[in-house]
């Protein structure tokens, strides 16, 4: 028998029979939520910037369109701003503007207006993209601009769809005879022109030349076009384009040079030839 035989048999330690554990994997949960609150903090911080920005654009607009048509300080005026203000400061111009007050005083000309303008640069000299307004009159406000026309029998004006009506009277042999004019309203040069549509003549149907055949030259005070020019109430850069009669209202269409954002001459009243 050899030494190694006689050697005595050691146990193997305990550790060598206990089977080793696996070592836990820590889950990825832990992260994703690190990662969802910090993007939850930038998208707060992102919309907290946007509102600010975007009040910020609301209140300069209204506050310009103030001092520049010198309206009063207490003047409520809307200001829509579309998309993303944020973006569109970045990149210099805003896309797409609204901006709406009712009831707005130029001078005669008074009544609920909205403009429009789309690609305003906020840096740079850069003209405005396309620009428009509306202003909508109701009868009260159209009578009111009417009284500046000389010989307008503004207080009997009314709205019947698509006109503007007045009466009047012709006198015959010392007989006044009421008389009824419906009149187209239209735009020609800047101006409004309303133009005789039909008549009525002691509530009776009656043509133009029956009227002048029987009225002579007297019946040309009923029969011309009435020239109303509102240049002067609006900006150099702001020029009627069209006006309707709608319903109760009448709805004046007015473009608008885009220029008048950089060029204070368009930004000064117009003037009436």
């Amino acid at each position: 028998m050899t030494a190694a035989q006689t050697q005595p048999t050691e146990p193997l330690p305990e550790w060598a029979y206990t089977e080793q554990a696996p070592r836990k994997r820590r889950g990825a949960w832990p992260w994703l939520v690190a990662v969802l609150v910090v993007a939850g903090l930038a998208l707060a911080a992102w919309f907290a910037g946007e509102w600010i920005a975007r009040d910020i654009v609301a209140s300069t607009i209204r506050q310009q369109v103030i001092t520049q048509l010198a309206l009063p300080a207490d003047q409520e005026v809307d200001v829509a701003v579309e998309g993303m203000v944020l973006p569109q400061l970045i990149a210099g111009s805003l896309d797409d503007v609204t901006i709406a007050s009712d009831d707005v005083a130029l001078g005669a000309l008074v009544g609920d207006v909205t403009v429009r303008a789309q690609d305003i640069a906020i840096r740079g000299d850069a003209a405005a993209g396309a620009a428009s307004a509306t202003v909508v009159l109701d009868t009260e406000q159209l009578r009111s601009l009417l009284s500046t026309v000389e010989g307008f029998p503004a207080e009997s004006v009314g709205l019947a769809e698509p006109n503007v009506t007045m009466t009047t009277e012709l006198r015959l042999f010392g007989l006044a005879l009421p008389i009824g004019v419906a009149l187209t309203p239209g735009a020609v040069d800047g101006d409004i022109v309303l133009t005789p549509a039909s008549l009525q003549l002691a509530g009776n149907d009656v043509s133009a030349e029956a009227l002048r055949a029987q009225f002579g030259a007297v019946a040309d005070t009923v029969l011309r076009d009435w020239t109303i020019c509102i240049a002067s109430y609006l900006p150099a850069g702001v020029r009627l384009a069209g006006i309707s009669v709608t319903g109760e209202q009448v709805v004046a269409d007015l473009d608008i040079d885009g220029a008048i954002v950089r060029d204070p001459a368009l930004q000064q009243p117009g003037a009436c030839a």
